[in-house]
């Protein structure tokens, strides 16, 4: 756990579109806002790169792991701000036919990737008109990410990975937990925040959680709600609905006063198989 000086995160909403230049265009404007307004760790939500109008079209933008011009866009963004870059997630390339992985990808500030995490779980949803099913489009990813940063460690999970505390168990101990995000509207309404202020909670972690916010090309409405979750688990900055940009300031030194106030880390008893 890092005690050190307290820094600046950014957190970019989004509305995205079916078009990938449109998209980074948007994208490159508000982490420039983030950058100027002093953060160094800036996080894009889920799907900043396209959100289609059927959702075969992020495989046919799908790009190679390590070239194409959505990762070419991270790093020479992240390089030129001088900030920490997390791409919400990016289609990369699979093995599997007509599918690629949802990947999150975190530049550092020399524009060196230094993480990459493939969404594990995959969204499905049959409640009255509304249907989804990521596992058509999406190989599942494997392997829980957590990476060590001049930020302290930060836990790499994207949008419905929130609903599996156990991925986070198998990470902790952590200080940052990040949350890209595309929920829907109506999954959004009634349980996204309640998800992440439960992680922050439990973990006694901040949640930084960037988020698709409005009604899309395709039809589709996205919750929004971008927000920092303290490691008490308050909602300190956030971000209702349209694009934009969420800022907030982190302080190690609450965290380590929380996690000696309420050593629950410590008292933990029941373990499973990764914890």
């Amino acid at each position: 756990m890092t005690t050190g000086a307290a820094f600046r995160v950014a957190l970019v909403q989004m509305v995205s579109t079916p078009k990938v230049a449109e998209n980074l265009a948007a994208a490159a404007v508000l982490v420039a806002e983030a950058a100027a307004q002093g953060a160094k760790l800036v996080a894009l939500p889920e799907y900043f790169c396209i959100l289609g109008m059927r959702d075969t079209d992020k495989v046919a933008s799908r790009e190679k792991d390590g070239s194409g011009p959505i990762q070419e866009f991270l790093a020479q963004t992240a390089k030129r701000h001088g900030v920490w870059l997390a791409g919400g997630s990016v289609p990369l390339e699979s093995a599997a036919p007509g599918k690629v992985r949802n990947s999150c990808l975190i530049y550092d500030s020399e524009g060196r990737r230094v993480a990459r995490y493939d969404k594990i779980h995959l969204f499905g949803l049959e409640l009255g008109a509304e249907r989804f099913d990521e596992g058509r489009t999406i190989e599942a990813g494997d392997a829980p990410c957590a990476i060590d940063s001049p930020f302290g460690r930060i836990a790499v999970s994207v949008c419905y990975d929130v609903r599996f505390p156990e991925l986070y168990r198998a990470l902790a101990p952590m200080d940052l937990i990040l949350v890209p995000s595309a929920f829907t509207a109506t999954t959004g309404r009634a349980h996204w925040e309640p998800l992440l202020r439960a992680r922050a909670i439990e973990n006694l972690a901040w949640v930084l959680a960037p988020a698709q916010g409005g009604t899309h090309a395709n039809g589709r409405q996205t919750h929004g709600h971008s927000m920092v979750v303290d490691p008490w688990g308050k909602v300190v900055a956030e971000r209702t609905t349209g694009a934009g940009v969420v800022v907030a300031d982190i302080d190690p030194g609450f965290q380590a006063q929380m996690r000696r106030s309420l050593p629950a880390l410590t008292h933990r008893v029941l373990r499973g198989r990764q914890g």
